[in-house]
């Protein structure tokens, strides 16, 4: 499936700002067999001073960005065009039951940026969190794989809790979000990942954006679309990283786009930086998945 993305990201300031610095981590990942990024660009208005575009750790594309002169707004645009090759199949359990996953992890000594071991350690916004694992070992039937842990939370969780925009912002915790069963994409993502680790199953975060249908016989909505996150699970040497959507519980699909993997959303933030300035701020965002019509 072939896909136009076009984001938009603004702030508008009460006083002027100086001395903006940030991360921008907007670029969708080419990933081999399942997503090619065919071309991308991201522009900010006005004109960065500074700008440096490099890869991360994790190998996600980052840019930069810094301006030295006072700012009342600042506009950041991103156009791509991405091809999406996955399917939603189920993929064949490959992966063994939880002892034999601690077994395999601990026999494995990469510490590349791949590796397991970054996604099952506490990390900036997820720590261990005692009810978030007793709920998880209630939702592990006997002898259940790698695999099926998976799966069966994400699906827990999504009937336990409910999607509500209005419960929690971008810095609310997922012990929070959990104890009251409520939250956005963010916190469903943050929440099976605290589970998941709990259960000594590798699990980290993926950024990026989710094409959504509008209701029969209505038009698109431009702008309606979201950025989204989702989660991505390690099942072994064989089974490997399953990316899961706890949010529309299902596995995730060829209308995800991926952005960027981080071990939570501190790695992947679509902006991150530092400023200052006095009063408030406002700030919007539009996010366009567009498919492109190919000829037959």
């Amino acid at each position: 499936m072939l896909y136009d993305l076009e984001l938009g990201i603004e702030y508008e300031y009460d006083a002027p700002s100086d001395g903006a610095r940030n991360l921008l981590h907007l670029l969708p990942l080419t990933l081999v067999g399942r997503q090619t990024l065919q071309q991308g660009v991201i522009t900010c208005d006005p004109a960065p001073d500074e700008r440096r575009d490099r890869l991360d750790f994790f190998g996600n594309p980052v840019t930069e960005v810094s301006w030295h002169s006072p700012l009342q707004e600042i506009r950041i645009h991103l156009r791509a065009r991405v091809e999406r090759l996955v399917t939603a199949a189920a993929p064949m359990d490959l992966s063994p039951g939880l002892p034999d996953l601690a077994r395999e992890l601990a026999g494995l000594n990469d510490i590349g940026p791949r590796s397991p071991h970054h996604f099952l350690a506490p990390s900036p916004r997820v720590a261990p969190n005692a009810a978030m694992a007793a709920y998880a070992r209630d939702h592990v039937k006997p002898g259940a794989t790698a695999l099926e842990v998976v799966l069966a939370l994400g699906k827990a969780l999504h009937g336990d809790m409910t999607f509500d925009a209005e419960a929690t912002d971008v810095d609310t915790p997922p012990a929070t979000a959990f104890a009251q069963r409520r939250g956005v994409c963010q916190d469903f993502t943050h929440v099976m990942i605290a589970c998941l680790r709990s259960l000594g199953i590798p699990a980290g975060y993926v950024s990026g954006c989710l094409r959504t249908l509008p209701p029969p016989g209505q038009e698109r909505l431009a702008g309606a679309d979201a950025m989204h996150a989702w989660v991505r699970a390690w099942t072994g040497h064989e089974g490997g990283w399953i990316e899961f959507d706890p949010t529309n519980d299902l596995i995730v699909g060829r209308d995800h786009i991926t952005v960027a993997y981080g071990r939570d959303y501190a790695d992947v933030a679509p902006v991150k930086g530092v400023l200052r300035t006095a009063g408030g701020q406002e700030s919007s965002h539009s996010v366009d998945v567009i498919p492109v019509k190919t000829a037959a």
